[in-house]
């Protein structure tokens, strides 16, 4: 239930906390992406250096920190996980939670996040059973707050009763069931959501990942792409209130929540998917489609014993091209991805005029910068009237502020159309 998902653990200051290194563990076992925050009270129990080598990642825990604001910040912390975990959780940290503070790190992360919070109790007895505690835990099940734990038992103060956090085992297990469904959580009713969701009401088609092009039952023709940055997009196109239709080639990371996705290998059948989804408001082609297909694919695998193969290729639907130049029902903006290892902007350039989209977003993706698999980006936006170079950051970051800069196109570009 776990594999593929993220958890952000938070890890509070007290004794269990040596107990946070086994669920790391524990949870990676089961296939989750954990990445932890430590309170200053949580490292005077465990070191930063043993979060960090069983969670292989980097241990953050400064809200200050300038070079983590700049690259990640609390706020993509707090909303790129699937579940947050917090163990244990101190009386100080349900108690900052309870209250909205934000003073640290920890604190930041938990009021500014969107999804699933799990809290895994543990403190002194008397804590525990305090009127202040009480009260601060009716609070956050109120909000939605899942708990596990406490439990009753000896105490490393020497005294028995409720108070123990909950075994790594027992957190994994109630994690499992937090991250099924959607775990972004509602927001008040009646709030105005135009300004936080500027894309509601809009249909927006995405193609992610490779094309895998059969030479036979066994072998094929594809490539490195691993559909990180399509479905990013698509996670943030969700968010931002879109009705999200993601056709994926395959890939090996889990589908994004919150839309529709259809499943396909070939360029034929994503070129199929694409037409049979239109009309849309927006398409945004991210996924690297095999440009060639083999004419004739054998229908046994191709024996080694045998003479080498002449592969003959065709050419497969230009996707983009075919949605940009639609004489009726073209999305109000069509974008393209240019996937290059030298001359970028150039050759984006000469895709923006021959394909006759709105925006190529290009990036070089030659072995030296590791973008295909990997989780950073460097794009530059493309368009008739110029280049927008944006820094290296992670993908996810690459797509909100993509979503974001869509969102701010398309009232020009509808106000152009209707003109």
């Amino acid at each position: 239930m776990l594999f593929g998902k993220r958890i952000l653990l938070i890890i509070g200051g007290g004794i269990a906390a040596y107990k946070s290194l086994e669920l790391i563990r524990r949870s990676r076992e089961r296939g989750a992406l954990v990445r932890v925050v430590m309170t200053a009270a949580a490292q005077h129990f465990v070191s930063k250096l043993s979060a960090a080598s069983l969670s292989g990642d980097k241990v953050y825990d400064d809200l200050f920190s300038l070079t983590d604001e700049a690259e990640m910040g609390h706020i993509e912390l707090s909303r790129e996980a699937d579940l947050i975990v917090v163990a244990p959780a101190t009386a100080d940290l349900l108690a900052k939670m309870a209250h909205g503070l934000a003073n640290d790190l920890a604190a930041t992360v938990l009021l500014a996040t969107d999804k699933r919070i799990l809290a895994a109790p543990a403190m002194n007895v008397r804590m525990w059973l305090h009127p202040a505690t009480r009260r601060n835990v009716a609070t956050l099940l109120a909000d939605g707050v899942r708990f596990v734990g406490p439990h009753a038992g000896d105490m490393a103060c020497g005294e028995f009763g409720p108070g123990r956090m909950a075994e790594p085992a027992e957190i994994v297990e109630a994690a499992g069931v937090a991250v099924q469904g959607d775990t972004r959580l509602p927001l008040p009713a009646g709030l105005d959501l135009r300004h936080d969701r500027p894309l509601a009401g809009k249909k927006v088609i995405i193609t992610s990942g490779p094309t895998f092009e059969p030479i036979d039952p066994v072998r094929y023709i594809g490539n490195h792409s691993s559909g990180k940055q399509g479905h990013a997009i698509a996670a943030a196109a969700a968010s931002a209130g879109a009705d999200v239709i993601l056709i994926s080639g395959p890939v090996a990371i889990a589908d994004p929540v919150g839309m529709r996705v259809v499943h396909v290998t070939t360029a034929q059948e994503m070129y199929e998917a694409v037409v049979a989804q239109l009309p849309a408001d927006i398409f945004i082609s991210v996924a690297a489609v095999a440009d060639w297909r083999i004419a004739e694919p054998a229908g046994q695998k191709i024996s080694k014993s045998s003479a080498a193969p002449v592969l003959t290729t065709v050419e497969n639907p230009d996707i983009l091209a075919s949605v940009a130049h639609r004489a009726q029902g073209r999305p109000t903006l069509v974008i393209g991805f240019a996937a290059e290892t030298q001359n970028v902007i150039e050759h984006a350039r000469a895709k923006l005029q021959r394909k006759g989209c709105d925006l190529i977003v290009a990036n070089d993706v030659s072995s030296a910068h590791g973008v295909m698999g990997g989780t950073r980006n460097t794009v530059h936006l493309v368009t008739a009237t110029g280049v927008v170079d944006w820094p290296t950051m992670d993908k996810e970051e690459v797509a909100r502020r993509l979503v974001a800069h869509i969102a701010a196109l398309l009232p020009a570009k509808t106000a152009g159309e209707k003109s």
